[in-house]
């Protein structure tokens, strides 16, 4: 019997957005204006599809998840076109779990069987919060009503829905924050993901809190946050399956979220994507150029997109699998780690914020308070 084909997810990047919110430092750009770019970053993704298929052979794909931006803006036809060829390029029999994000505004949401009927299976909806005060302050171009519309809207046309939502804002309490995430589970998700708000560099939110407009939360609120939802969600049926992420049951887990978390290969398309393939035994670490234009030249001059490959060393991707791992609930194996020294684990371990079965390592509750923290000392 021949080996099994190494799990595959793809990444696909659409960078267009009706507005850029201002927590946000991802790759996106304004929607108006640019049908002609749009058309040409569609080939310009197909191409590069086509030609990191021929680099990297035969693979088994898992996932697709179309990110941005916003590719709920995107044609539905040039999405099933990128969906399909995906499939084209890795033939294959297992399931294929397609995630598109969406916006819950009613103008997306009138797209959304369109989206179903081009192979998209799982919608992810960037609710980001249910009341009308917390919306405002995170720039959201809809309300709290559209975004239940759409949440009900998306659990009668996909048989999968997740709910993203933002915590840790200014004044938030513990209470009001429990209420939201029991409204949340309200909606037919089968998945929520609960991110707490950082204040990322050169963003809206970081001039504003230079300027002194609004102080973000404390770590002792943040973590206070945290643990809230831990309970109500936990209490809810939804168990967290990775720091951020929170499922009811096995198999509403996000696969292509896993595939990073496992260390399994991923291959990103589009603006500012990032990859991981694994090609001759060694792991590579690629990227595509951050801006629209570069990207589409890149892929027109030399057939892909792929502006940056960096082989990883053994102890960078030991690194990674640490970062990764430790995130979820199925840890990480030690023979991921052998490169390491991991002279800070007994250290760990006694503090109760790593188990070693002697097989993998996992972060404990305590643990995943202070993962950054914990991660640190392990890579030491």
């Amino acid at each position: 019997m021949s080996d099994p084909l190494p799990n595959l997810g793809v990444y696909i990047h659409w960078p267009y957005c009706a507005r850029v919110c201002p927590y946000c430092d991802f790759a996106v750009v304004r929607d108006r204006g640019r049908t002609a770019e749009q058309a040409a970053l569609v080939e310009a993704i197909a191409a590069d599809l086509t030609a990191q298929a021929a680099m990297i052979g035969p693979r088994r794909l898992v996932s697709i998840f179309l990110g941005g931006g916003t590719p709920s803006l995107m044609e539905p036809e040039a999405a099933g076109r990128l969906i399909a060829l995906c499939r084209a390029l890795w033939p294959g029999e297992g399931p294929v779990e397609v995630t598109l994000e969406a916006n819950p505004t009613d103008a997306e949401a009138e797209r959304f069987s369109a989206f179903a009927a081009a192979g998209v299976n799982r919608l992810s909806l960037g609710v980001q919060a249910l009341d009308e005060d917390s919306l405002a302050f995170l720039g959201r171009n809809h309300g709290a009503g559209e975004a239940r519309r759409a949440a009900r809207l998306v659990a009668q046309t996909f048989p999968r829905l997740s709910l993203d939502l933002i915590y840790a804002l200014p004044g938030q309490t513990a209470a009001a924050w429990r209420e939201t995430l029991i409204a949340a589970a309200d909606l037919g998700a089968e998945h929520l993901s609960p991110y707490q708000l950082t204040i990322e560099a050169g963003t809206a939110f970081d001039r504003a809190v230079r300027r002194g407009r609004f102080a973000p939360a404390d770590p002792d609120r943040a973590a206070d946050l945290y643990e809230a939802t831990q309970e109500t969600l936990e209490a809810l049926g939804f168990h967290a399956y990775e720091v951020s992420n929170h499922a009811r049951g096995e198999t509403a887990r996000a696969r292509h979220n896993l595939v990073y978390w496992r260390g399994e290969e991923y291959l990103g398309v589009g603006p500012s994507a990032h990859g991981r393939l694994t090609l001759g035994g060694a792991r590579l670490a690629t990227e595509t150029p951050r801006g629209v234009g570069d990207y589409i030249a890149r892929v027109q001059e030399a057939g892909d997109g792929l502006a940056a490959r960096e082989t990883l060393t053994p102890v960078a991707r030991a690194e990674e699998r640490v970062l990764m791992g430790l995130r979820t609930l199925e840890g990480v194996a030690r023979a991921d780690l052998q490169p390491l020294a991991l002279a800070r684990l007994p250290e760990l371990v006694a503090a109760g914020l790593i188990t070693d079965d002697g097989a993998r390592l996992y972060a404990t509750p305590a643990g995943r308070l202070v993962l950054d923290r914990v991660t640190g000392m392990l890579c030491e």
